[in-house]
């Protein structure tokens, strides 16, 4: 990333804390990992399931996901439009749920009796 939220060095010192902690899970995690986002085999395209994985890191607001996730996506042939399109589409699913929840909010309006 180019700025300093994320230092690498600093991060994978971290990392090792649930290596030592945790050796299985993760070790398990990451061979899943490496099935899902694996470069053939899948029926979704690399670069739309990078998208895809971007579009959630966008919506959980995890910026060591969305770094790793735009690098491996730009990789695998990303443009700057399609970033601009999954930020678009995460804008328009969670102003979406806004809009579903503040129904919800009407719906047990009149359940709070005063």
């Amino acid at each position: 990333m180019s700025d300093s939220i994320i230092d690498p060095a600093e991060e994978r010192k971290h990392t090792r804390d649930f290596k030592n902690a945790t050796p299985d899970i993760l070790e398990a995690w990451a061979k899943f990992d490496d099935v899902v986002f694996a470069a053939e085999g899948r029926e979704i395209p690399l670069k739309d399931r990078e998208l895809m994985a971007i579009a959630v890191a966008d919506t959980t607001q995890c910026v060591y996901c969305i770094d790793f996730h735009v690098a491996e996506a730009k990789k695998a042939g990303a443009t700057i439009a399609e970033l601009a399109e999954v930020a678009w589409v995460t804008a328009a699913l969670r102003g979406g749920a806004a809009f579903s929840h503040g129904r919800l909010g009407f719906k047990l309006y009149g359940d709070h009796e005063h």
